[in-house]
């Protein structure tokens, strides 16, 4: 067990497993998985504010994500079927990996203010194939990693996400900025940057079966649902995935709308606040993956999550101060590693919970339990930072973390009780 002494050689180990190819794997895997999320999210918000769009358009524009709420729906077909080219999980990968290169690259030939209807079926569509992807990437990766190797390759793979994410915020950003790129080149750059994940699919292998796959549409259905209902606790732990990261999820829905009206640039948010966050995520993340690898999960929650709901208040401050780099350095700095600390633990957290025979059903549940207050509770944040102010508005997002801490001594009883990996 990770949360055991290992007679001394536990560190030599964990880098052994650090280093291995299938972490390489996980590392670009996570890549292709962030990528989608900011280019119709934090990314083309900016865009949307610089075309002069109110805040309540653009935060009603979070509903676009509303797929990845609903991604258990239509997982049991991805555990069900068998694509003809690449096995049950490389399949779906590569399919879904081809229709967002195409779809992202669509937006290229959009502008938000001549075709805002188009953009929203457009983004529609980027979060319906992203999802689809990610449900088949947990379940790849669960299915690959064994119990104890679920901490350091969630911190792999997160770290790759927030990679994917640096391109699709950073990156784009920055080429935005450039006298000879446009917001229609760099949709078109983001798009074709999806073929690195389609190539780390081509090469990587396909996981081995630990269990058979559900032979009926009955069973890859129900199955799921019912295997995870009868487990003790199960409400427990939906409510506590339904509110662990919402405050965290309600800030980062305006942060770049809050960028724009503190008045920083650009490039400034695309070196400072994306670049010297990412150099923090590295550090963060590897310090996640050994903290869970060594203490083990639950543990890692709760300390990840009070650092999560901390920094948060930074961007309070941050509102209080406005536009003084130091401090938005310091801001960002700090609430990227410990967004990256918080996200290791809660994705090797619902990992442990699946079952291998059902791994896309039962991890989409748990996921798409995760996405609700990003969709729902941040398509109103425009509202709430209209009416109450930027700092008001971050204090409230910090609070809102306080009930899912809270269920954390409750989780320790389950895993007590029945240890979760």
């Amino acid at each position: 067990m990770p949360t055991q002494t290992r007679s001394g050689h536990w560190l030599g180990n964990f880098l052994a497993l650090l280093m291995s190819p299938k972490m390489l794997v996980m590392l670009l895997t996570g890549f292709s998985s962030g990528l989608p999320l900011l280019l119709t999210g934090s990314t083309l918000k900016f865009w949307m504010r610089e075309e002069g769009l109110d805040l309540t358009t653009i935060g009603v524009f979070g509903l676009v994500g509303l797929p990845y709420t609903l991604k258990f729906v239509w997982a049991p077909v991805m555990d069900r079927l068998i694509p003809s080219l690449g096995g049950r999980r490389r399949g779906w990968m590569l399919i879904t990996q081809c229709l967002l290169l195409v779809s992202i690259a669509s937006l290229s030939l959009t502008n938000p203010t001549n075709h805002l209807m188009v953009i929203a079926s457009l983004s529609l569509l980027i979060s319906f194939f992203s999802a689809s992807q990610d449900i088949v990437l947990d379940a790849y990766r669960r299915e690959s990693l064994q119990d104890e190797e679920l901490g350091i390759g969630s911190s792999m793979f997160i770290y790759g996400y927030r990679m994917g994410m640096l391109a699709a915020g950073a990156l784009a950003l920055f080429l935005a900025d450039q006298d000879n790129f446009s917001w229609n080149s760099v949709y078109l750059v983001m798009g074709l940057l999806m073929s690195i994940g389609i190539l780390t699919t081509w090469f990587a292998p396909e996981p081995a079966l630990a269990a058979p796959p559900p032979q009926t549409w009955h069973e890859a259905i129900l199955g799921p649902f019912l295997d995870f209902f009868q487990r003790p606790g199960a409400m427990t732990i939906l409510i506590f995935i339904l509110l662990y990261k919402v405050g965290d999820s309600m800030a980062s829905e305006m942060l770049s709308p809050f960028m724009v009206d503190i008045g920083v640039s650009k490039t400034d948010y695309a070196v400072i606040v994306k670049v010297f966050g990412m150099v923090a995520l590295i550090g963060g993340g590897l310090i996640g993956g050994l903290v869970v690898y060594r203490w083990g999960i639950v543990s890692s929650l709760w300390m990840f999550g009070f650092l999560q709901m901390i920094s948060t208040a930074g961007f309070a401050l941050l509102a209080f101060v406005g536009n003084h780099l130091p401090t938005l350095t310091g801001v960002i700095a700090f609430e990227t590693i410990s967004s990256g600390l918080g996200q290791t633990a809660f994705v090797a957290f619902m990992a442990s919970l699946t079952n291998k025979r059902f791994t896309a059903t039962q991890y989409a549940l748990l996921t798409s339990f995760m996405g609700i207050p990003r969709v729902f509770a941040g398509s109103t944040t425009g509202l709430l930072a209209t009416w109450m102010g930027w700092e008001g508005f971050f204090l409230v997002c910090t609070l809102i973390a306080l009930p899912g801490l809270l269920l954390i001594p409750r989780l320790r009883r389950l895993e007590q009780a029945a240890p979760l990996q």
